[in-house]
């Protein structure tokens, strides 16, 4: 198989995996939240957790995932330049399938899975190509967003489910300046624009929404998060402009 015939399969690839997330996604049984009887600690309203309205943004990570996957194939699917982060995106999507499905069983299985999505995503990100903007940094760094903060929701959840900080309070407190850092440090590390700062932004503010009126002090440390994010990315907006 030649170089430009192996490009190509790459590209339908990226395309099939995009669907297969998209529809086992919809397949899969309903989710809101690890139940409290998935772990011996488990909370009914875990701090770290954002706000309901926050996973909406799937809606519009699917959609721009297929039409950057569409674009690539049917313009691109040969370009040197967009084929080298197909396969870690095709890593990510394909985990991601099988995502939902994991985590109603096992909260452990599915933060390792999420992990994995969030290194193969930035992996994508970091090796996406720095022309056709809106079709291929633009949903790759929405989708690596929103798994930045789902991320550490996940890792600390867990943590404080199986008693490994004393309540979810204290996992809010401590994982979430920590997602914060890896964002910062992903967008100075990566420029990606504002669909990277946008997802983890939005993930940050449906924290401070779930915790207006329960923990100031963690919604407090959610706006910091965001606020950071987008000064960044108007700091970079401004430069280029």
């Amino acid at each position: 198989m030649s170089d430009t015939d192996g490009a190509r399969m790459r590209a339908i690839l990226v395309l099939a995996a995009a669907v297969a997330f998209i529809l086992f996604s919809y397949l899969a049984p309903d989710f809101q939240g690890y139940r409290t009887d998935q772990m011996p600690y488990g909370e009914p309203r875990p701090p770290i957790q954002p706000a309901g309205y926050a996973f909406a943004i799937w809606g519009l990570i699917y959609l721009w995932l297929i039409i950057g996957a569409g674009f690539g194939l049917l313009q691109r699917a040969d370009a040197p330049d967009w084929d080298a982060h197909r396969l870690p995106l095709i890593g990510a999507l394909v985990l991601g399938a099988g995502w939902l499905w994991v985590a109603v069983q096992s909260p452990i299985l599915a933060t390792v899975m999420i992990w994995a999505m969030l290194v193969l995503s930035i992996l994508a990100l970091a090796r996406a190509p720095v022309r056709d903007f809106w079709f291929a940094r633009a949903p790759i760094g929405l989708f690596a967003g929103w798994l930045t903060a789902a991320s550490f929701v996940s890792l600390g959840l867990v943590l404080a489910g199986y008693g490994l900080f004393a309540s979810g309070w204290l996992a809010a407190l401590v994982c979430l300046p920590l997602a914060a850092a890896f964002a910062v440090a992903i967008y100075l590390w990566l420029a990606p624009g504002g669909g990277y700062a946008f997802a983890a932004g939005w993930g940050f503010v449906g924290i401070a929404v779930a915790n207006m009126e329960r923990h100031a002090e963690i919604a407090v440390l959610a706006v910091i998060g965001a606020a950071v994010l987008a000064g960044l990315w108007w700091r970079q907006r401004f430069r280029r402009g």
